[in-house]
């Protein structure tokens, strides 16, 4: 069974469809990549399949674990860092990871390992001891991404985790991504920058809550006949409003 699969998964807030008749499956160990501009639904995909949110139709299930019924064993397998992840500015970098290891209930003993190593992985081990309200941006997802990570989880969320990011902090945040496939993390990975989507081993074109294509970048430009992935969206865009 796939790692993450969804099947005519739907949401409804109202009159407004944010996630309509989504079918989805991602492999173990890959970087799926979710784009789509602002109001996609890509926001609302991944709160339907971390549990934060109930489906109005349809059925997912992640690493195993159905979305709706078996929400708190799914919950100890994941992780999900938001748009907006809940760091503590008038905390350490440190005190950070360690109240988020508090939460997940990591025991005492494996916590030096652990923190010695996604300070080393994230390049934060000189500012371990520097408040998270005085990092930059790209300091500021590093450390969010570490704070996702200090469970060991099998799947990761990342909900649009470069935006607004320089160029060469999103650069070492990739770098770190793949660094996790070869732990065999899953990641399901949303953003509106194509050219990071050409990054992802799959990507799915989302619109108005329809995922209108999922294949890997190459055989998706090879199938619109274009150089890169942004062309091939504004195509498929362009063909489903057709």
């Amino acid at each position: 069974m796939p790692t993450i699969k969804a099947v005519n998964l739907t949401r409804k807030f109202g009159d407004l469809t944010a996630v309509n008749n989504l079918n989805l499956e991602v492999e173990e160990g890959e970087i799926f990549g979710l784009v789509g501009p602002d109001g996609a639904g890509k926001s609302t995909t991944m709160r339907l399949l971390t549990s934060i949110l109930d489906p109005t139709s349809g059925e997912a299930w992640v690493y195993g674990k159905h979305v709706v019924k078996e929400t708190e064993t799914l919950k100890d397998n994941i992780a999900y860092m938001s748009q907006r992840f809940g760091l503590y500015e008038d905390l350490t970098v440190i005190e950070n990871i360690n109240f988020y290891a508090d939460i997940f209930c990591v025991p005492p003993e494996q916590r030096p390992g652990k923190i010695k190593e996604l300070l080393g992985f994230s390049g934060l081990t000189p500012f371990k001891e520097r408040f998270a309200g005085k990092l930059s941006g790209g300091m500021k997802q590093k450390l969010g991404l570490a704070c996702a990570l200090i469970h060991t989880p099998k799947v990761l969320f990342l909900d649009e985790p470069t935006n607004g990011v320089d160029p060469v902090s999103r650069r070492d945040f990739w770098r770190i991504l793949y660094d996790l496939l070869k732990e065999k993390v899953t990641i399901l990975y949303s953003t509106s920058y194509l050219d990071e989507a050409e990054r992802c081993k799959k990507v799915g074109f989302l619109h108005k809550g329809k995922l209108l294509k999922c294949n890997t970048p190459d055989a998706i430009k090879e199938e619109y006949k274009t150089k890169t992935l942004e062309e091939a969206f504004i195509i498929a865009i362009k063909d489903h409003e057709k």
